[in-house]
């Protein structure tokens, strides 16, 4: 089959289908992907053609202050409305006029998206391409009762009170998706498609699709969440390796079998400041018997190598988690979902702080699932950190979930679940 891939240009969005585009490539389909300038070089070193974008612009976690200044100045749910409308809502027309002149000389028979591609919609009933959507984060709201809106980090309501300031917070964040919802809603009424409710902008990607795939498992979600006939869990979504030369190797004192050893990292976007999570988990560990790999995703490294010279420490720009993981005992995350699974998938339990771009969602989950401790900060102390740590290598509880889940994850096997889909889709063309 002809297949187009497009996910928004985010390593979150782009990174876990990677995996799923090159399975696809060699099983013999014809595989492209839409790619912005950023992720061209991506796709392309995957050996995956890449069409590029002529009309959309390519908004990235690192330009998004660039293009727009005033969103540094803003905070809660003034960013989650700015955010909602310029990241995700904003280049919708021009996406879809790209992947529509793509069309025109890729006749692709299906469109792989990740769920937060709200063009997605307009392939889906303009062009009556099937689409398959990812959802990369905790599965969509669906408006279920008793399922906390996003965006909050809350977890479902036990009392009058919680259930009070679920009503609040569903208000609230309806509000903030309002621009978001006005201008989508104008992109709509420009292709002659029905405008969708002012609470219905999170829905999008589960009807338009023809499947939605969930990345994770019902295990780290919450009981009350009820999923359409469309949706099903797929279990974790491995990235394509990378080249090894942009890899570090695991330190021999991670490979000893009789260290304790802690991995931190903030991820690949909310990393330009290390004071957040990284340093003051340095601070935390440094000098003391438990062997600390950093990650920096590129930011700042030899700058923390200078500050932090004890014998423990080992501070990198990127080393792959499949080589890391199965030697670490524990995770300090900023909660990219990505990021968490890596660690659960490999029996690792999480230490969580982030409040930002929905990981107060994610790090909800772990809390509420026991699977380490939430910090529900976005800039924890040291000393928050070391007693997070010490409570999750030392609680049976936590390392028990962790295993459950662990196994869990490991009993799905996603290439054949798309596979199946697939092979479905087809037999009815």
């Amino acid at each position: 089959m002809k297949i187009l891939f497009a996910t928004l240009p985010a390593q979150g969005h782009f990174n876990p289908l990677t995996g799923v585009a090159l399975h696809l490539l060699a099983s013999g389909h014809d595989v492209r992907w839409y790619a912005g300038p950023v992720y061209q070089p991506k796709v392309d070193a995957l050996g995956i053609p890449s069409l590029p974008y002529r009309w959309a612009t390519e908004i990235t976690g690192d330009n998004l202050n660039d293009l727009y200044p005033e969103r540094g100045h803003l905070k809660g749910p003034k960013r989650i409305s700015f955010d909602a409308e310029k990241f995700f809502v904003a280049n919708v027309r021009n996406h879809y006029r790209d992947i529509a002149a793509i069309r025109d000389d890729f006749p692709f028979e299906v469109a792989f998206c990740d769920a937060a591609l709200y063009a997605a919609k307009l392939v889906a009933e303009k062009l009556e391409v099937p689409v398959f959507s990812f959802a990369v984060a905790p599965a969509p709201y669906v408006g279920v009762a008793g399922l906390p809106p996003p965006f909050f980090g809350l977890q479902p309501a036990r009392t009058i009170a919680g259930r009070l300031r679920e009503r609040v917070a569903r208000t609230l964040g309806n509000s903030t998706m309002k621009r978001a919802v006005l201008r989508y809603n104008e992109v709509l009424e420009e292709e002659g498609l029905p405008a969708i409710p002012r609470d219905g902008l999170l829905r999008v990607p589960l009807q338009c699709a023809e499947r939605v795939f969930l990345v994770g498992s019902p295990g780290l979600e919450y009981p009350q969440l009820q999923l359409p006939s469309n949706a099903e869990f797929i279990g974790p979504l491995k990235p394509a390796k990378r080249d090894p030369a942009f890899s570090s190797p695991v330190p021999d004192e991670v490979l000893d079998p009789k260290s304790t050893v802690v991995v931190v990292s903030q991820g690949t976007v909310d990393n330009d400041d290390p004071g957040k999570l990284i340093i003051p988990t340095l601070t935390a560990l440094a000098g003391g018997p438990e062997v600390i790999v950093a990650t920096t995703g590129g930011k700042n490294a030899q700058e923390l190598r200078t500050r932090f010279t004890s014998p423990n420490v080992v501070i990198t720009d990127f080393i792959d988690y499949d080589d890391l993981f199965p030697h670490a005992d524990a995770f300090v995350t900023n909660g990219g979902f990505g990021s968490v699974l890596a660690g659960l998938r490999h029996g690792i339990p999480v230490v969580c702080a982030g409040t930002r771009e929905g990981k107060n969602d994610d790090n909800a989950r772990i809390g509420y699932h026991r699977l380490g401790v939430d910090l529900r900060t976005e800039r924890p102390s040291a000393r928050q950190i070391r007693a997070a740590l010490q409570k999750v290598l030392a609680d049976k509880q936590i390392s028990g979930n962790v295993a459950r889940i662990r196994t869990e994850l490991e009993a799905y096997r996603p290439y054949e679940i798309i596979d199946k889909r697939l092979a479905e889709l087809a037999a009815r063309a």
